[in-house]
């Protein structure tokens, strides 16, 4: 079971990370009470899609685990109408972010305050709609970084747009538009660090931190976590 790794973000937030390399088959032997997810697996899931669907599945019920939640527990993940996960049969203070790209799953389970957790296969597509979710303060910074270090670019905008990914699913609010309402400070990208940014909801400003790093090659992963006031 290639469960990679469970890290704990506070006493009461878990990062979980599973790097995929099962058929459906040999996850749906591992996800617990197999039968109350049979009815929710996306009809139209190609074998890929599938398993990383049911692996996200294993991944939030060993999280819970590790929060202290009893295995025995008759927790169930749903999707809501927007995709946005939440789990059922649990207090309403325990929230759950997910993501999946390629090889990798990720999940933030927290009890209390609010978490997101973005995964990303570093690819070129970022670049090319950099114009549709970058401001153009941050777009001018990208663009100079780029010039410098051309070979990193898709990397670069990957992880802007992942941070930005992080941000709207700790946000938790739909309609909000990227370019404008998610904001990131300038930063020096290395392998890990953390970008500070700016949410901007109702004409009110909060501070918000965002965490990445490079799970393997090809990879990033953002997420971040505040606990409850």
């Amino acid at each position: 079971m290639p469960l990679h790794s469970l890290q704990r973000l506070s006493p009461t937030a878990v990062l979980g990370l599973w790097h995929l390399t099962e058929t459906p088959a040999e996850l749906w032997a591992e996800l617990p009470r197999p039968e109350t997810y049979e009815g929710l697996l996306p009809v139209t899931a190609d074998a890929k899609r599938q398993a990383q669907w049911l692996a996200g599945r294993v991944l939030t019920h060993a999280v819970l685990v590790e929060l202290g939640i009893s295995p025995t527990a008759q927790v169930v993940v749903q999707n809501d109408t927007t995709g946005r996960p939440w789990l059922t049969n649990i207090a309403r203070d325990v929230t759950i972010s997910m993501s999946h790209s390629g090889a990798w799953v990720a999940a933030v389970l927290a009890r209390g305050g609010r978490a997101g957790v973005d995964v990303e296969m570093i690819r070129d597509k970022a670049q090319r709609i950099a114009g549709k979710f970058l401001s153009p303060v941050e777009l001018s910074d990208a663009q100079a970084a780029s010039a410098e270090h051309f070979e990193a670019a898709s990397t670069l905008y990957t992880l802007l747009w992942s941070a930005k990914e992080t941000l709207y699913k700790l946000a938790a609010q739909p309609g909000i538009i990227f370019k404008t309402q998610l904001l990131l400070d300038s930063f020096a990208p290395q392998e890990s660090g953390e970008i500070t940014a700016t949410l901007v909801l109702g004409g009110e400003k909060t501070r918000h931190c965002i965490c990445y790093c490079r799970p393997s090659a090809g990879y990033v992963l953002t997420y971040s976590h505040e606990s409850a006031a």
